[in-house]
């Protein structure tokens, strides 16, 4: 006879999945990064904050000196209207000085593609251009050029310039030449193989310089407006810094400073979204890995 109770049930035999412990730390170590990315520089920054304010109580600085955060903060309120003014005036310098590297960058790149001649002629000026110190520049500028915009323009342009030129040259220079073959050995044109190969190829390499352009131009605009020294209704941050710097109005000072340095993480931050957003479906450095 066969003994039913020695019949293993379905239940039984049907066991419940093992939980991977190694998964499960990975997936928390996972979460703790991805929190610690956003709480840890927050903490530092409020720790400095703190620390700062301290500073000024315990040595008992005097505000022309080192103003404490708290008068900073009040001070950037109070003067809203009239900082709110100069950081318009100052972006529209900077990303009008991007845009135009942008275009002037990626064309120029796309010459030098298409010709070594032409990259190999004037490829090296665009070395000495980026070298040689906007200080330098900037007044010979502004004796040339009459317009004061126009001179604010091309003096964040030329620092702004260089980086998305010589990035995107590389990429664009950085397409598989057994890809290029084939294109050529199935009658693709230079305009199709530059098309559909080497810009797609170029982009991330077009992103990056972008992200470095895009906090230069601020650099560019702020020493041209320290260069250019007018004041007026359309003055930018760095003549407000100048202005308060003479007058002793430290509070300001810091107030136009912290503007801009909020503005140059806001332009990083901005570009690195474009990047992500761009790459985030096939490109490598984008891609989001299991392990």
């Amino acid at each position: 006879m066969t003994n039913r109770d020695s019949t293993p049930s379905l239940s039984e035999t049907t066991s419940a999945p093992e939980v991977d412990e190694a998964e499960v730390q990975r997936a928390r170590r996972a979460k703790r990064d991805r929190t610690a990315r956003w709480v840890l520089p927050i903490v530092v920054m409020a720790l400095s904050i703190v620390f700062w304010d301290r500073i000024c109580v315990w040595n008992e600085i005097p505000h022309y000196i080192l103003p404490r955060p708290g008068l900073v903060f009040e001070t950037l309120i109070k003067d809203w209207s009239l900082l709110s003014g100069s950081l318009l005036v100052t972006l529209k310098i900077t990303f009008g000085a991007l845009a135009i590297a942008i275009v002037g960058g990626v064309g120029i790149a796309i010459l030098f593609a298409l010709s070594k001649w032409v990259e190999m002629s004037f490829f090296p000026y665009a070395v000495i251009l980026q070298v040689t110190p906007i200080i330098v520049i900037a007044p010979l500028i502004f004796i040339y050029v009459d317009s004061k915009i126009a001179g604010l323009l091309i003096c964040a342009w030329i620092v702004a310039f260089f980086p998305i030129l010589s990035n995107t040259t590389l990429g664009l220079n950085s397409a598989d030449h057994n890809l290029r073959n084939l294109m050529q050995l199935y009658g693709a044109s230079t305009w199709q193989t530059l098309w559909n190969l080497r810009l797609p190829t170029s982009l991330p390499f077009f992103l990056s310089g972008l992200k470095v352009a895009g906090g230069l131009s601020l650099i560019g605009a702020v020493v041209a407006e320290f260069v250019a020294g007018t004041g007026g209704v359309g003055s930018g941050l760095a003549f407000r810094i100048l202005e308060a710097s003479y007058r002793l109005n430290i509070p300001r000072m810091f107030a136009a400073i912290i503007l801009i340095s909020v503005s140059g993480v806001l332009i990083f931050m901005t570009m690195s979204l474009i990047s992500h957003l761009l790459l985030r479906k096939w490109h490598e450095s984008a891609l989001k890995r299991e392990n």
